[in-house]
């Protein structure tokens, strides 16, 4: 069966940045599955997944367009210190991250820089601005059942699960 709009995909794949570094990886042991066509995944590697099989193994390049967007300078801004009042100094170091509401919903804001009195935010999704490579081996591939298109994401082994 090949991958298309309503299947249930389960693989093992290992992500890399531009740099060679891993960042993420599932293996045999704890395969990932995801539900094609209902945006469970980055664009750019749903896109590459399409008509493949079983046991097809592919190393896909996406650019930050298609994966988390480009860096955007306008995301990141200077407020004062006292914004971060009552939370404890050493929380406030650059490369903290803190879940704030903002008018887009839930974002996770990080801290790039710290002085004296301000705190640089920035809201650009950690991995904006890069280049993802994800080698992928496909390990199976069926039909969604009615219940997951309906939920728009895969059910059962390697799926999300409700919270």
């Amino acid at each position: 069966m090949q991958i298309a709009q309503h299947t249930v995909v389960t693989m093992t794949y290992t992500l890399t940045d531009d740099q060679g570094q891993v960042l993420d990886q599932a293996d045999a042991d704890q395969p990932f599955a995801y539900l094609h066509g209902a945006d469970n995944i980055i664009p750019g590697l749903e896109k590459q997944l399409a008509g493949k099989q079983a046991n097809d193994s592919l190393v896909v390049t996406v650019a930050p367009a298609e994966a988390y967007g480009e860096y955007d300078e306008r995301m990141t801004q200077q407020v004062p210190r006292s914004m971060f009042e009552g939370i404890p100094a050493e929380q406030i170091v650059a490369g903290a991250e803190f879940h704030a509401q903002t008018g887009a919903g839930n974002q996770t804001i990080r801290i790039a820089a710290v002085d004296d009195n301000s705190v640089t935010i920035d809201a650009n999704h950690p991995l904006a601005g890069v280049a993802l490579t994800f080698d992928v081996t496909i390990l199976n591939v069926r039909a969604a059942s009615a219940e997951e298109v309906a939920h728009g994401h895969a059910h059962g082994e390697g799926g999300h699960h409700h919270h």
